[in-house]
């Protein structure tokens, strides 16, 4: 086996045993507005969707976000193969929080479309979840917060803003992989499935008794951004049974796709 080889192999043997993986992601750069957390929510404070996507895109993409977004957790989890009986694991890498921006001292998290968060996922080597791989995460989770659902202005910056801010009320400096604070964005086959053009999914906001708030829904535009949704990205290579696999095709095999994805259709991959 070649020197490159023997490393690679490594790498992958690394990964697949460690509880966290640390993401090559860009670095910040200088030339850059590099707006803290609380300066990107003054200057979006009065703008619409597709001006605050924007804007949040540029920052992220140069690398203005918190460091501890780089540190991806692993999440376990198995599956009884129908055919054999034999078990099959798999083991797979996510943010330990939603996607924010700003610096250590001074981020927020940031609602986004699913289109720009597809951008985001694919630069950055990710994907979006599925409802199974929301639960899962929400199990696996060492910080688990109440949901604190808002009513008036709920797609606005500022209730964005505030929310946030709530959420770092309840949090109280815990690190850790977080949960129950958001309904994700996810990848979903009702989307497929949906009679209706330019769909997004989501799901999730668990309760301290693990159910969730909001179920798999279709229901809005693809524009459609609130303060309640978050954007959980996933490391795409999935560890089955110790062998490394791109999500894509753990998602087309009729039999593991059952590892991460627990409805009939699993062929919605990306927005």
């Amino acid at each position: 086996m070649s020197r490159a080889a023997t490393i690679f192999t490594g790498v992958l043997f690394f990964l697949a045993c460690s509880t966290t993986k640390k993401m090559d992601w860009p670095v910040r750069q200088e030339a850059v507005t590099r707006q803290t957390g609380t300066a990107f929510y003054q200057t979006v404070a009065a703008w619409k969707w597709k001006e605050r996507d924007s804007l949040a895109k540029i920052e992220i993409l140069s690398g203005n976000f918190p460091s501890f977004l780089k540190k991806f957790v692993r999440i376990r989890t198995s599956i009884t193969d129908s055919i054999t009986g034999k078990i099959i694991s798999a083991y797979y890498f996510v943010a330990p929080d939603y996607l924010a921006l700003g610096t250590d001292d001074d981020w927020a998290r940031i609602p986004l479309t699913p289109m720009a968060a597809q951008v985001i996922a694919d630069s950055f080597h990710c994907f979006l979840p599925t409802r199974k791989m929301v639960n899962d995460m929400y199990e696996q989770a060492v910080v688990k917060l109440a949901p604190v659902p808002m009513y008036a202005f709920r797609d606005s910056s500022v209730t964005m803003w505030q929310h946030h801010l709530i959420i770092e009320g309840q949090r109280k400096n815990r690190k850790g992989l977080i949960a129950g604070i958001k309904k994700d964005v996810v990848l979903s086959g009702k989307i497929s499935r949906d009679n209706r053009h330019d769909r997004e999914a989501i799901y999730g906001w668990h309760k301290l008794d693990g159910k969730a708030i909001q179920p798999l829904y279709t229901g809005h535009i693809n524009w459609w951004v609130d303060y309640s949704h978050g954007i959980r990205l996933v490391y795409r290579t999935i560890w089955v049974n110790g062998k490394p696999m791109d999500y894509t095709a753990v998602m087309k095999d009729v039999v593991l796709q059952k590892l991460v994805c627990d409805e009939e259709w699993s062929d919605f991959l990306r927005y």
